[in-house]
């Protein structure tokens, strides 16, 4: 109820109101709550999908990096077998 105490409405004037004030009050309250739940979920929304780009280029880096060193164990190997004699 934080929101209550920081508009310019005093309490003692919703209490004027009486419960229609009041009524409206909360339902102020809550409309600014639900804004910023949505705003929340929105941002965290665009955080995932960024994650997601990140983690998809890290997943293709780790691929080519698993290439590269498989052919260079491999050239390493068929090089090691040709100078020491053995056939591969």
């Amino acid at each position: 109820m934080n929101f209550l105490l920081e508009t310019p409405i005093a309490i003692t004037d919703l209490a004027n109101l009486g419960t229609a004030g009041l009524m409206g009050a909360m339902w102020l309250w809550e409309r600014r709550t639900s804004r910023q739940r949505d705003q929340q979920l929105d941002e965290s929304h665009t955080r995932i999908l960024a994650d997601r780009v990140q983690l998809d280029q890290l997943i293709t880096l780790v691929r080519q990096n698993t290439e590269a060193l498989t052919r260079l164990t491999t050239t390493q190997e068929q090089y090691l077998q040709r100078i020491s004699g053995e056939k591969p």
